[in-house]
């Protein structure tokens, strides 16, 4: 019982954050001159709704490939993890507010401003910090060896968080001296 009830779990917290993002996302493209979408773009877009769409099956498949015969203590762990994951990614997402801008499109909007209040001030990008301990807790709390994957996830991460680093460091007034004094995903830590 225990296990369906953290799975049930799980899945509304994906829908939920998948729920904020679409409709902050379709408010922000309201406002916003249609665009053509590059092949990539469209390409990692369709990537994103294929993972979604698999972990979410995977969330209501019977456990394989388990990590632990037992994982009572890891499936704590887990939900802690993914607990933070997803109240750090929502919150970052909330704060950011207009000045987000989709993964694949990484572009600077018109009127983009510099946002450094709530999890901001700390760090550089809370939402990928959030997103990557969220589908690591996810995981771990499934008690499937897919936490392993979540490396990989986590250097792409790392290498697009560089890239839009670069450019706003070009191009965004002020975010000099807020890279400076700010870490890139976890508060104290610069990498």
């Amino acid at each position: 019982m225990q296990v369906s009830l953290l799975r049930v779990y799980l899945l509304l917290g994906l829908l939920a954050h998948k729920a904020v993002w679409e409709i902050l996302k379709r408010q922000q493209s309201e406002r916003a001159a249609p665009r053509n979408r590059s092949l990539k773009v469209q390409l990692l877009s369709a990537a994103k709704v294929a993972i979604l769409a698999a972990i979410v099956v995977q969330t209501m498949a019977p456990e394989f490939l388990p990590i632990m015969r037992d994982p009572a203590a890891l499936r704590i762990v887990g939900a802690a993890i993914y607990t933070l994951g997803l109240l750090t990614a929502l919150t970052a997402r909330l704060q950011l507010g207009r000045n987000w801008s989709d993964i694949e499109k990484a572009s600077l909007m018109e009127n983009h401003a510099l946002v450094a209040h709530g999890l901001y001030r700390w760090v550089r990008h809370p939402i990928y910090a959030g997103d990557v301990l969220l589908l690591l807790g996810l995981e771990l709390a499934l008690n499937f060896w897919g936490a392993a994957g979540v490396v990989a996830l986590a250097l792409y991460v790392r290498r697009q968080a560089m890239s839009e680093e670069r450019a706003l460091l070009q191009t965004l007034p002020g975010y000099d001296q807020y890279y400076r004094r700010t870490a890139r995903f976890l508060p104290f830590l610069p990498v």
